[in-house]
């Protein structure tokens, strides 16, 4: 007899994790899962920097992480950080560092001011005899300045001394393990032994994230459930290469989708790779669209609209949730700020009459379209009730009409919450 399906009724209960403050963002804790991005602008060209990190957090990007890898780019970052106040742009910025991240924080004091985190790699941050006292260089900066640190192992540049270690253990073991459970083994040593080093050193586990991340979905959800279970650190998630395109979202949700159903993770980023002259911002849409669908948090009202059919032969349907689609994204900056909630709303343009009324009834507000071969006339349902039916060339302009009215209503001060 097959083993009873087990339907799940929504998220399991989050792991628990130790809060980290991240220039006012809380990461970790009961606080919402954090969305950030990443730059792909030379650090040291100041105003294309600016313009990128201001796209990305007027995009929705929480915490924006930039490239520190020479004293150009680590004396340009205070000039960032500034730049960007002077727009009103004060989305915390976190400094990648690499190789030689011990000696650009110490020679440039702005620089280490200025960033909101750290992140470190532990299979570069130095070599042999050279690694604990670059590490411990690091840790000290970080006490000084009040920073936290993100302990960011990867599996294209692990520790190969550890890896080695690991291997040799595993290959005089009486029971030895596959290769691959090795190197996901190596990634959690990895991280968490640099860590309690961290601790060791005096910075505090509230100033630390771990991230442990490969380009393989079964082999990240497998690494971060052992790095869940083994520590409280608060985590890090992305799937690192995921790709260009629908392979690269496909693959990040489906990674991320599954640990954060399971209650891990406490920070995401979705490592796209963009077409060339493409927007970098599409890395947070997809991560606040995953994040979104999946209950966690709400940032845009949600439009569905049916995937047509041979009785929607019609584009109507199509070009209204397009445009409905269109005059929610350009209300919104106006709408958030004189509206709380109206993130939460759900609105639904629907192509016929077969699933047309049923969804529309279960949205906030909803329109129905007839299909195939019939003049357009399209009930509407606010709040589950039909309360009008619209008809003629104006439809769309008369639906949106109705929907901003909708928003003043439901969401303004005298609103229903």
């Amino acid at each position: 007899m097959n083993a009873p399906v087990r339907i799940s009724s929504g998220p399991l209960e989050r792991r628990r994790s130790i809060p980290v403050n991240v220039g006012g963002v809380t990461v970790g804790g009961d606080a919402p899962i954090v969305v950030q991005s990443m730059t792909n602008t030379d650090t040291a060209d100041i105003a294309g920097t600016i313009a990128q990190v201001a796209a990305l957090a007027a995009a929705g990007s929480e915490l924006v992480r930039i490239t520190v890898d020479r004293d150009e780019a680590a004396a340009a970052v205070p000039k960032i950080r500034d730049g960007l106040a002077l727009r009103g742009v004060n989305v915390p910025l976190v400094g990648d560092f690499h190789y030689i991240g011990h000696k650009l924080l110490a020679d440039h004091p702005a620089c280490a001011e200025a960033l909101a985190k750290y992140r470190i790699n532990p299979g570069n941050v130095g070599y042999k005899a050279k690694r604990d006292t670059q590490f411990a260089s690091i840790i000290e900066m970080a006490m000084r300045y009040d920073k936290p640190v993100r302990i960011g192992v990867n599996w294209g540049s692990l520790d190969q001394e550890l890896l080695t270690q690991l291997m040799d253990e595993n290959s005089r073991s009486d029971a030895p393990i596959s290769a691959a459970a090795v190197l996901r083994e190596a990634m959690v040593v990895s991280g968490i032994s640099s860590a309690r080093r961290a601790e060791e050193l005096g910075l505090g586990a509230d100033k630390i994230l771990i991230s442990a991340k490969v380009s393989d979905v079964q082999q990240l959800i497998a690494v971060y459930r052992d790095l869940a279970a083994r520590c409280e650190y608060a985590l890090h998630l992305g799937l690192t290469e995921a790709g260009m395109g629908s392979k690269g979202i496909v693959a990040s949700s489906a990674a991320l989708g599954i640990l954060l159903q399971e209650g891990i993770g406490d920070t995401i980023r979705i490592s796209l790779t963009p077409e060339p002259g493409g927007d970098r911002t599409k890395e947070v849409t997809v991560a606040q669209e995953l994040l979104q669908t999946m209950g966690f948090r709400a940032f845009l009202p949600v439009v569905s609209a049916c995937p047509g059919c041979g009785r929607t032969t019609s584009t109507v349907f199509q070009e209204l949730a397009q445009d409905i689609q269109g005059f929610i994204g350009t209300k919104m900056p106006e709408w958030s700020q004189a509206y709380p909630g109206v993130e939460t709303m759900k609105v639904a343009v629907m192509g016929c009459i077969v699933n047309g009324p049923g969804e529309s009834k279960h949205a906030d507000i909803g329109i129905s379209l007839p299909g195939t071969g019939e003049t357009p006339t399209a009930p509407v349902f606010i709040d589950g009730e039909k309360t009008q039916t619209l008809r003629g060339p104006a439809i769309a302009s008369d639906f949106k009409a109705i929907v901003e009215d909708y928003v003043v209503r439901r969401y303004g001060e005298s609103g229903v919450r």
